[in-house]
């Protein structure tokens, strides 16, 4: 004769947040496994019951659910839902969790880091590839008032179509604008906001002196919890480190691209990129074998880059003077 032991709701609940699986019960979406765990927040693989489809879902890591966490985390939502871009994971979804944590749905995306994707001995050429594409997606969060504070190779994702993400906006800062785009955004149908847009100085604001970021990727001014002096040019400093690690472990590295990433990392930001979009345009330039504008060339690097740009052209001419030459000679005789 078995004997069976029951379990009331609230052990089970109990159970549930031993374990750390996040308890879906309430949602359209079925628990699969965990994918990362950051500070905040971790992130699983889940599916969509309704839409039958895989999907990532971000949960706050604690139960003990404050109303400044639940924010930070519907903000967070909030910025990348507005960041319509091929190189920022989309959002789908936002709601709260029977235990009262909040989570957002976004896109599933299959592939690795950057930095597990370089150690597989990925080429220089694709790797600048690779982190231009990145710049191109901060650029465009510039663009829309939106920088993320946290740039570094473990927060980019290369797709498994080759495509390049930038994830985890979690500490991102909004720039004040004089009349900001989101505020066509219904805000209060994310409920916990208030109807505060996430441009208001409630939502966008960190306390000054603190450090947020991740060491030898944030900008000085960003390590001395100066919040209030951060731009786009800490985003700046901290792609220049990505590129300086990108290059870190090649045997062959021209001038101009390490100009460009010291450049992108100089301590004053006044002497940095002003922008990712400039950045981006420098790695184009490079990757075309064009003069950059962090490097100065010599009369020698100058005719040295022509001919490695040009090298298939010379060899065709070579060829056809050679051939040239021996008809002439084959000729007479």
């Amino acid at each position: 004769m078995t004997s069976e032991m029951w379990l009331s709701d609230d052990k089970l609940n109990h159970l549930r947040t031993i374990v750390g699986d996040p308890d879906f019960s309430s949602t359209k979406y079925t628990f699969v496994k965990e994918l990362a765990r950051g500070g905040m927040g971790t992130v699983y693989l889940a599916e969509d019951r309704e839409l039958n489809r895989l999907v990532a879902i971000k949960v706050l890591n604690t139960t003990e659910v404050t109303d400044d966490l639940r924010n930070r985390m519907i903000r967070e939502a909030q910025i990348i839902a507005r960041l319509e871009h091929p190189g920022i994971v989309p959002v789908h979804d936002v709601g709260t969790l029977p235990d009262g944590r909040v989570f957002y749905a976004m896109k599933f995306v299959r592939g690795s880091r950057l930095d597990e994707y370089t150690a597989r001995n990925a080429s220089l050429k694709d790797r600048l590839r690779k982190f231009q594409a990145a710049c191109d997606a901060v650029a465009f969060a510039h663009a829309h008032g939106v920088i993320h504070r946290d740039l570094k190779p473990q927060n980019i994702m290369i797709g498994s179509f080759g495509e390049v993400l930038v994830l985890d906006w979690g500490v991102a800062k909004i720039l004040p604008e004089p009349d900001p785009p989101w505020s066509a955004v219904p805000w209060h149908r994310f409920g916990q906001s208030g109807g505060k847009p996430p441009h208001s100085k409630e939502w966008s604001n960190t306390s000054a002196g603190t450090v947020v970021g991740t060491r030898h990727y944030m900008s000085p001014e960003q390590a001395r919890g100066e919040i209030d002096q951060l731009d786009e040019r800490a985003d700046v400093y901290s792609l220049g480190a990505v590129l300086h690690f990108l290059l870190k472990d090649q045997p062959k590295v021209s001038k101009a691209a390490k100009a460009i990433s010291l450049k992108a990392r100089a301590n004053a930001k006044e002497e940095r990129y002003s922008s990712a979009s400039e950045l981006s345009a420098d790695i184009g330039r490079l990757l075309d074998a064009e003069p950059v504008s962090a490097y100065r060339e010599n009369a020698l690097e100058k005719v040295s880059r022509w001919v490695s740009k040009n090298r298939f052209l010379i060899l065709l001419v070579l060829a056809y003077l050679l051939m040239r030459i021996f008809l002439a000679f084959t000729s007479r005789r």
